[in-house]
């Protein structure tokens, strides 16, 4: 997990089939994250955006290295 990251833990994820997702940007504050989920629901009005609060990333690369 890059510091940026670490910053940013609010994140826009597209969900996709077979409860799989895919992370699209993120944010360090959840406001930012709502203004811009509302333009891709516009733009993109078929696709499923939310929004998600993502801190325990470093957590589970910890896990996963073992």
């Amino acid at each position: 997990m890059t510091y940026l990251e670490k910053l940013n833990p609010w994140c826009i994820v597209k969900l996709l089939p077979n409860m799989q997702h895919q992370i699209v940007t993120r944010f360090r504050r959840r406001s930012d994250a709502e203004a811009h989920i509302q333009v891709l629901r516009r733009l993109i009005p078929s696709v499923t955006f939310t929004i998600m609060f993502n801190p325990a990333l470093e957590q589970e690369e910890h896990i996963i290295s073992q």
